[in-house]
């Protein structure tokens, strides 16, 4: 089975076919959807969907960066008592990181609420999900004060360079979050990932952004995790099965499936 690692399904994008578009998910062999919240407002429409597939569908919490405003403390008070309240209902804290590409007016506000995230996550033994827009630096220098042994995640949407690769894997326990950008005939994501073990990646869609070729333009889904294992498989010269059976086992271990 395939387990697509990072999914917004709960989201409006998907109201007219919903347990439509994950049931043929499933059929397509991505048996596992983990699902990153995105502010307060998401929680609800994230725990119905885990409720509808509760086999298929697993749930995070965590503030994403670029819903981190004036009323952030607000949104991690009532995340926080969810998460430690219930602590076996999330698979990890996120989406949780920086993201400077659209907007720098809240980037110490931002800052505050990774370094408290990346603490429940330690706290609670969770592994955190990354999300690192024009961020690379301003979040390496936050984990490089927090990362400890008990720390553990991926980046998500890896788009960096080797160097970027090198410096997350030296942290020892995160992975590298694969998805559609892989696909584009302007990446260099395949030269980057031929110098990086296949036992570090992991495997998502984003939907419903950043689908992969053939479906740019249209809305992503998490059946087209095929798309991104195929040219995985291209890149790394090993068959389908071989990204199906190591990208599994990894998602696996990182979240304790």
């Amino acid at each position: 089975m395939f387990i697509d690692t990072h999914t917004h399904l709960y989201v409006d994008a998907f109201a007219e076919d919903r347990t439509a578009t994950v049931q043929k998910a499933i059929d397509a062999g991505v048996e596992l959807m983990l699902l990153p919240n995105i502010d307060v407002e998401t929680i609800d429409g994230m725990h119905r969907l885990v409720k509808e597939f509760p086999q298929n569908c697993k749930a995070m919490m965590g503030l994403h960066p670029s819903d981190t405003k004036e009323n952030w403390q607000e949104q991690l008070k009532t995340m926080k008592k969810l998460l430690f309240d219930n602590p076996s209902d999330y698979i990890a804290v996120g989406e949780i990181g920086m993201d400077l590409y659209w907007d720098k007016t809240f980037i110490e506000e931002q800052r505050k609420a990774f370094a408290v995230q990346v603490e429940w996550a330690k706290e609670l033994n969770l592994p955190i999900v990354i999300h690192a827009r024009d961020s690379f630096q301003e979040i390496y220098e936050i984990l490089d004060e927090l990362n400890d042994d008990s720390l553990t995640g991926v980046f998500h949407c890896f788009t960096g360079t080797k160097e970027d690769a090198d410096k997350i894997l030296n942290y020892g326990n995160f992975k590298l979050g694969i998805g559609g950008v892989l696909t584009y005939k302007n990446s260099t994501l395949d030269e980057v990932l031929k110098q990086v073990d296949l036992k570090n990646i992991i495997l998502e869609t984003d939907s419903p952004y950043l689908p992969p070729v053939p479906f740019r333009g249209k809305r992503n889904e998490s059946s087209y995790i095929l798309h991104i294992a195929e040219k995985l498989a291209d890149v790394y010269g090993v068959s389908l099965a071989e990204i199906e059976e190591i990208t599994t086992i990894n998602a696996k271990q990182l979240f304790n499936l």
